[in-house]
């Protein structure tokens, strides 16, 4: 299949925008610049030519930017497929986000808000290909993590966020005090 090399620059760049939609929309691979929108269109191209399901892969190291590819990736769906009451469908599905990442990310050495887990979207089209919905499936959580973390990293974020809300009443009855991490500020 086609394979598309991003590297994550750090910095917001103007090139992911309604107009850069616009000008991949329709077009064939190979007919512009490689881009997350050139995958995301012949994915979309070949769903509604050949009425099969379409996969796209997003992998990378931690901080590669997997994330954000992936929401562009929904974006551009969400743009092409003119679903106007689902036209921002990547926030409806990224909405859960915070408490997912809460749960599920942690502090490492390469990255402060590290997903330590898996992510699979599932997004679902009418037979007009427009978007009518999506599910969004986490897996393999790094459970090791739990009870041992390496030098200079932490536990899941979760645990700290609980830690610092100990005090507060309906919390008193978790029997919960400061992290080490608290003590040492």
């Amino acid at each position: 299949g086609i394979i598309l090399v991003a590297i994550n620059p750090y910095k917001q760049l103007p090139i992911y925008g309604d107009a850069i939609i616009h000008a991949y929309s329709g077009q064939n691979m190979g007919d512009m610049d490689p881009h997350i929108f050139a995958v995301a269109e012949e994915a979309y191209k070949q769903m509604a030519r050949n009425n099969k399901n379409q996969s796209i892969i997003v992998s990378g190291e931690s901080g590669a930017g997997k994330t954000v590819s992936a929401r562009y990736t929904m974006r551009y769906f969400a743009t092409v497929s003119k679903s106007s009451s689902n036209a921002h469908v990547e926030d409806k599905v990224l909405a859960s986000n915070p408490i997912t990442e809460a749960v599920g990310n942690a502090k490492t050495t390469r990255n402060d808000n590290s997903s330590r887990f898996g992510k699979y979207t599932e997004i679902s089209f009418d037979q007009s290909y427009q978007i009518i919905g999506a599910n969004m499936r986490t897996y393999l959580l790094e459970k090791s993590r739990v009870v041992f973390q390496v030098e200079n990293e932490r536990n899941y974020h979760i645990f700290y966020q609980l830690c610092a809300s100990a005090m507060q009443p309906e919390y008193k009855h978790l029997k919960l005090g400061r992290s080490q991490e608290d003590n040492l500020l």
